[in-house]
C-alpha cells in the first residue's frame, strides 16, 4: 500500500510517499480502507519536530480517517463493508495518511450517514477535542455563556456548533473576514480579536474554550465557578492552581480516542446540528502542500487529503 512517511524532522518537503506492507488487523481490530484523512495542526508540529510526540523519525503522521472496513479481526465490533471514521491510537502513531489503517474497533465509530468520507474525515480529532472539553469536562448546558477563541479554526468551528447544539449562548472570537462564517455556525456574538480586548467585552462567562494559550487572560472573564478549558496549556499545573485559587475550575484537555463521543457527534451531524467545513482537499501525494496551508494558521475549518 501507499503511505506518507518522513525520515527526518523538517519542512513539508520531508513528507514522502512510500510503498509499505499493508497492516493486518489483530483480534478486536479492523482494517480500514481509507478514503480520506484530515490534516491537523498537531500533524505539522510533529512533522517539524516542534512537538516530538512520536520520538525520532522515521514515522508517518496523521490520525483522522474515514473509510470502509476491509477486514475485521476476531471480536471486532464492525463487519466488512461498514463505513467508519475515527482518530485511532492518538497520541501514538497511526500513520493515517495511508491507503489502509488497522485500528482497534472501539477507536472508530460508524460514519455519519449524511456525510461523504471527505467531510467525515474532517471531524474526529477536532470535534473530539471540542466535545471532550465542552460536554464531558465542562458539562455545557442550555443558557450557558460560552466564549470560544479561534472560533473559525478546525477545533473552534466544531466548538461553536457543539456548544450551540447544547443550548449555549456562544460568543466567538474571530477575524473580521471570518465573522459571517462563525455566525453561520450559530454564534450569537462575534468579537474581532484584532481590535477588541475580549477581557473588556466579555464578563461572567460560564465557560471559556481556550486554544490560544491565553489562560490567565481568559480567567478574568469567567464568573465564579466557571470553567476554563485549555487545549494548549493543558499540562500547566501552575495555571491550574491559579484558576482554582480564583474560584474557577480548570479543565486541561488532551484529546483521546472515544467511540461513544464519535457516535454522539455523528447523531448531531445527521440531525443537521453540526456540519464540518472543509476548506480544501489535496491528494495523498500533495500532503506537503496541505501542511503548508495548515501551518499558515489561516484555514477556516479543515484541510483533508483524499486517498
Amino acid at each position: 500500500m501507499r503511505a506518507v512517511f518522513q525520515k527526518s524532522f523538517g519542512g513539508p518537503e520531508v513528507l514522502e510517499i512510500a510503498e509499505t506492507e499493508r497492516p493486518k488487523p489483530l483480534p478486536g481490530e479492523v482494517l480500514v480502507k481509507v478514503h480520506a484523512s484530515a490534516v491537523n495542526p498537531v500533524d505539522v508540529f510533529v512533522r517539524s519536530g516542534a512537538f516530538p510526540l512520536l520520538g525520532e523519525p522515521p514515522f508517518g503522521v496523521g490520525w483522522d480517517i474515514s473509510g470502509v472496513v476491509e477486514e475485521a479481526g476476531p471480536g471486532a465490533r464492525f463487519e466488512v463493508g461498514d463505513e467508519v471514521y475515527g482518530m485511532p491510537f492518538f497520541p501514538r502513531a497511526a500513520t493515517g495518511y495511508a491507503e489502509y489503517v488497522a485500528a482497534p474497533s472501539r477507536q472508530v465509530a460508524r460514519k455519519p450517514a449524511s456525510l461523504d468520507h471527505v467531510h467525515a474525515a474532517a471531524i474526529p480529532l477536532a470535534a473530539l477535542t471540542a466535545w471532550q472539553g465542552l460536554v464531558q469536562a465542562a458539562g455545557v448546558k442550555a443558557g450557558d455563556r460560552v466564549l470560544i477563541h479561534r472560533a473559525a479554526g478546525g477545533v473552534g468551528h466544531f466548538a461553536v456548533q457543539i456548544a450551540k447544539a447544547h443550548g449555549a449562548h456562544v460568543i466567538a472570537m474571530a477575524s473580521p473576514a471570518r465573522h459571517d462564517f462563525v455566525r453561520g455556525l450559530g454564534a450569537n456574538e462575534v468579537i474581532d480579536y484584532r481590535t477588541t480586548d475580549f477581557t473588556e467585552a466579555v464578563k461572567d462567562a460560564d465557560v471559556v474554550f481556550d486554544s490560544t494559550a491565553q489562560g490567565d487572560l481568559s480567567l478574568g472573564v469567567l464568573r465564579p465557578g466557571g470553567v476554563l478549558i485549555s487545549i494548549v496549556e493543558h499540562a500547566d499545573p501552575e495555571l491550574a492552581v491559579r484558576v482554582e485559587a480564583a474560584g474557577r475550575r480548570f479543565a486541561g484537555i488532551s484529546v483521546e480516542p472515544d467511540y461513544a463521543a464519535l457516535e454522539a457527534i455523528a447523531d448531531l451531524v445527521d440531525a443537521g446540528l453540526i456540519r464540518p467545513h472543509v476548506e480544501e482537499t489535496f491528494p495523498l501525494e500533495e500532503a506537503g502542500k496541505a501542511h503548508e496551508l495548515v501551518a499558515s494558521g489561516h484555514v477556516r475549518g479543515k484541510i483533508v487529503l483524499t486517498v
